[in-house]
């Protein structure tokens, strides 16, 4: 997903402006160490991407093998679900603001995720060898739709409390975030080690237990919470933050179940109405189009206002092109590492899920470098503008795409290549990642009037929704590989806008030619939007 682990980690260092608390002097408030409550914070945060990170990393195979989908049915599940991840935190951000707090939002969201994992385990433990299980379909369904629910509560709220621990312009706020971010890491990078090696073991039965590693760790996180919350989370003054603001009144409730019921029903039309219409990719998209309109339509924008709303609006559409070809990794990749990836270390096999930790730990390895790196082009006056920086991160991973292209080309279906390919591919992936995803809610930020700030924070989320529905059409494309091609060899091959993609070669020159043609259209541009930018870098 658009990753919430770097956005502050790689982000060049400036000092942190709030206005939730008096100021402390900078000098005291250096000699002080951290509160209790962020490593409260990050212990939890760290058990809910552990969670998450788990289950994504045996979700598509858990679809492919254990429910009998198909790769472009399974692919299309997981974009739907990956896209709603990314709309909900807008319900749940308002509830947050407006009624429950910080607090009680985390604490709901905890345990609907919990639930949600666990219904995955019964899912899983409903499965059928050789036929496909309506039981563990339902139950499949159920748990996408609370996990979605839980992650739109839980994930805007646990961020914005490690900023209320400190006093406005503490000079210690940088070093907290960067150790909240590492617990993200640290979520991401075990997770798929121990969901994977519990669940992706060959044997269908298995992803039952990886499913249940994913809800304990949820439920270890929100627990600890739970208990501890009333202790450690105090601001510098000693007084409880995150708290309730008000009661909830009828029409707000009703409008959540209402969303809970929608989410639900959008992602079993298909199932139920024996339909092909994509009713979870009509509501992204349209709200994708309809959110311009409604913003330009405001008449109190002025000139300078509307120029730099609309680079907004035009790097969130190369965004897109971003993140539906970096998140194949959940899904298309997987598939790859499973069918098409020699993972043999001497007589052992690494499950293909393992691959989706080599991310968290380049993320580890090369965010401090970057952000070194972007401070000493910034003394110098060398730094790149945010358009360019973007480019950059689009041209790394096109390039990423053509490594894997190379190693694929000419290479049967059914023969597996290095490993290597894969890892290089995913090293890769990670510098565009850095160089991209930092910048984002910052340039937000920066650009949009006050006014109009949370809407266009709104935007940028959609998006990434639009951009993780679209990565699981993409992943959709993937040919038949080894493990298929036996089974369903009359099955005519994926086309995308009239190119034909009857082998991975042609199935990653797709992804080279978004990735790389967005590189260069927005290289070709950058200058005419930091004209349109007015003095923002």
């Amino acid at each position: 997903m658009a990753n919430w682990r770097i956005l502050y980690l790689a982000a060049p260092k400036k000092p942190p402006v709030t206005t939730s608390q008096p100021p402390m002097e900078p000098a005291t408030a250096a000699t002080k160490g951290h509160p209790k409550g962020l490593y409260l914070l990050f212990f939890t945060e760290m058990w809910e991407r552990f969670s998450y990170y788990g289950m994504r990393a045996i979700f598509i195979l858990f679809m492919t093998k254990a429910l009998l989908m198909d790769s472009a049915r399974a692919s299309n599940v997981y974009g739907s679900f990956t896209g709603l991840v990314y709309l909900t935190p807008l319900l749940g951000g308002y509830i947050s603001d407006r009624f429950w707090g910080n607090r009680r939002s985390i604490l709901v969201g905890g345990i609907l995720m919990a639930i949600g994992q666990f219904m995955l385990f019964f899912s899983a433990s409903f499965v059928t060898e050789g036929m496909q299980s309506t039981s563990a379909i339902s139950a499949m369904w159920a748990g996408l739709t609370l996990l979605i629910i839980g992650n739109g509560f839980f994930k805007p709220n646990i961020s914005t409390m490690v900023g209320q621990l400190y006093p406005a312009n503490d000079r210690r706020i940088d070093g907290a975030f960067t150790i909240f971010y590492m617990g993200i890491n640290l979520g991401a990078l075990f997770s798929p080690l121990v969901c994977g090696t519990l669940g992706d073991t060959g044997d269908i039965f298995d992803f039952k237990w990886g499913f249940l590693a994913a809800g304990i760790g949820m439920v270890l996180g929100t627990l600890t919470f739970e208990l501890l919350k009333g202790k450690y989370l105090v601001d510098a003054q000693g007084g409880a933050i995150g708290m309730p603001r008000q009661k909830m009144d009828g029409k707000t409730i009703i409008s959540i179940l209402g969303s809970i019921a929608l989410i639900y029903v959008l992602m079993n039309f298909r199932t139920w109405f024996k339909s092909e219409l994509d009713l979870v990719g009509y509501l992204i998209y349209g709200a994708m189009i309809a959110m311009p309109i409604i913003i330009f339509s405001d008449k109190s924008l002025v000139k300078d206002e509307k120029q730099r709303i609309s680079v907004i609006f035009i790097l969130a559409f190369f965004v897109i092109f971003f993140w539906s070809c970096f998140e194949q990794a959940g899904a298309s990749l997987t598939l790859f590492a499973d069918q098409q990836t020699e993972r043999h270390i001497g007589g052992w096999e690494m499950p293909a899920s393992y691959f989706q930790s080599v991310n968290p730990i380049f993320i580890i390895l090369l965010a401090p470098l970057f952000s070194m790196l972007w401070g000493w082009l910034g003394k110098r006056g060398w730094e790149p503008s945010s358009p360019l920086k973007m480019a950059m991160g689009l041209a790394l991973l096109a390039i990423g795409y053509v490594v894997i292209a190379f190693g694929v080309h000419g290479v049967a279906p059914s023969t597996k290549i290095s490993m290597w390919w894969l890892i290089t591919l995913y090293g890769l992936h990670t510098m565009g990642e850095l160089c991209l995803s930092p910048i984002g809610l910052s340039m937000v930020s920066k650009l949009a009037p006050l006014r109009l700030s949370s809407l266009l924070m709104g935007t940028w989320f959609l998006a990434n929704a639009a951009a993780n529905k679209f990565a699981g059409t993409l992943s959709a494309l993937i040919p038949p590989g080894a493990g298929e091609a036996a089974a369903e060899p009359a099955k005519p091959f994926p086309t995308f806008m009239g190119f034909t993609i009857d082998n991975l070669f042609h199935f990653f020159i797709v992804f080279i030619a978004l990735s790389g043609g967005a590189a260069i259209l927005l290289v070709a541009i950058h200058r005419w939007l930091q004209k349109r930018m007015h003095g923002v870098n």
